[in-house]
């Protein structure tokens, strides 16, 4: 039963849960971390690990996106970042960083003519290491956009703002009707974020192979007022998923949480709450290989008239003693730590308590001590609110 609350007269609020609000609770048998399976099958592609990396600059280097998919997760390129924008990709990246209190640069950089051959030339880079190719363009240049990334290599289409929905209308253009348009595609779409079951649901009888839940990392609360309950709104997007699964005899919609994911144990607590996998933002960023060496921020901080983002320092993974609390060393900055791999920021070993290294690892250890030894049957757990 849902939970409603009166915030004045004649107007109801429902009671939500953030993942933080929540715990796992074991009920069965414990068993082994080494019998835990957490390969991910989405449409034609597997992969070992359920870690999507967020479309960002701060992450997709071309060097970032093919180590991902070397160590078991799927690296997302954003068709709209820099990467088609500027030959130097790693000095534009290091202008970001050395202006990180002023957007304008971030902005400038993003105001650049977009080059389609350049943007193709490394997509293409990624596809002949062999890794699979996830690329993500915006609702609002996903028709211009799409066959030119797919052309270039791309296997899995990310169609992907903070919030969208079935149908994007804008006026003086022509509506996105995803359902029309992902029809006319041979390339499995994800699309997202989505806040609510009702959206969740439509994006599905789209066709969308996958849908992608929350906003990931941004200012929304503070710029828009939205707020998106993680814990909840996969739960809601869950349920519709089954609702979907028997409304069409059988097709599965794969669920990506995005938000409010730090650490091994928010993984598992997304997972258990529904999701398939999850989108990690910040917490890749503290890996050798992301080219924000240290920083992080969204793609939407770099919208020219209205940035919903910030770039901030996350450090280095491993740095833990004698750091300030952006990771960074108390007397420098987050690139005077010595950087862990991202290999050891997915499957360790960890040097730190806190969950932000070996992440598989957590996530493992999280579904053996509840008893479960794959992701499916580990979405029922046990839940407790805190």
């Amino acid at each position: 039963m849902r939970d409603y609350v009166e915030i004045g007269v004649g107007r109801e609020a429902r009671r939500t849960y953030d993942l933080n609000q929540i715990s796992l609770v074991p009920t069965r048998r414990t068993r082994s971390s080494k019998d835990v399976d957490t390969s991910w099958h989405i449409d034609a592609y597997t992969f070992e690990v359920p870690f999507v990396s967020a479309p960002t600059d701060a992450l997709a280097t071309p060097e970032f996106v093919i180590e991902m998919g070397k160590q078991g997760g799927l690296g997302v390129i954003n068709a709209e970042g820099l990467w088609g924008r500027h030959e130097d990709l790693e000095g534009a990246i290091a202008r970001v960083t050395e202006n990180f209190g002023d957007l304008s640069t971030l902005q400038e950089l993003h105001a650049a003519p977009l080059n389609e051959e350049l943007l193709a030339e490394r997509i293409a880079q990624v596809r002949d290491s062999g890794v699979t190719v996830a690329v993500r363009v915006s609702p609002q240049r996903a028709r211009e956009l799409a066959p030119v990334v797919i052309k270039a290599g791309a296997e899995l289409l990310f169609i992907h703002g903070t919030l969208i929905s079935a149908e994007h209308v804008q006026t003086g253009g022509e509506p996105l009707n995803l359902k029309e348009f992902i029809g006319s595609l041979d390339t499995p779409v994800i699309a997202g974020g989505v806040a609510d079951y009702t959206t969740a649901l439509h994006l599905m009888r789209a066709g969308a192979a996958g849908i992608i839940v929350g906003s990931g990392v941004n200012t929304n609360p503070e710029t828009v007022g939205i707020d998106i309950p993680m814990a909840t709104t996969i739960a809601d997007v869950a349920a519709a998923r089954r609702d979907y699964l028997d409304e069409t005899g059988g097709r599965y919609v794969h669920v990506l949480a995005d938000g409010d994911i730090f650490t091994s144990a928010d993984i598992a607590k997304a997972i258990a709450c529904g999701a398939d996998g999850v989108v990690l933002g910040p917490v890749l960023a503290r890996a050798a290989e992301a080219g924000g060496k240290g920083w992080y921020w969204p793609s939407t901080a770099g919208h020219p008239r209205f940035p919903r983002g910030i770039i901030e320092p996350v450090g280095v993974a491993g740095a833990l003693l004698g750091t300030d609390a952006s990771g960074a060393d108390a007397s420098g900055t987050a690139e005077d730590a010595s950087a862990t791999s991202l290999e050891v920021v997915l499957h360790g070993p960890s040097n730190e308590p806190l969950g932000e290294l070996n992440l598989v690892g957590g996530l493992k250890r999280a579904m053996a001590k509840c008893g479960y030894t794959d992701l499916k049957s580990f979405q029922k757990v046990g839940l407790a609110v805190r």
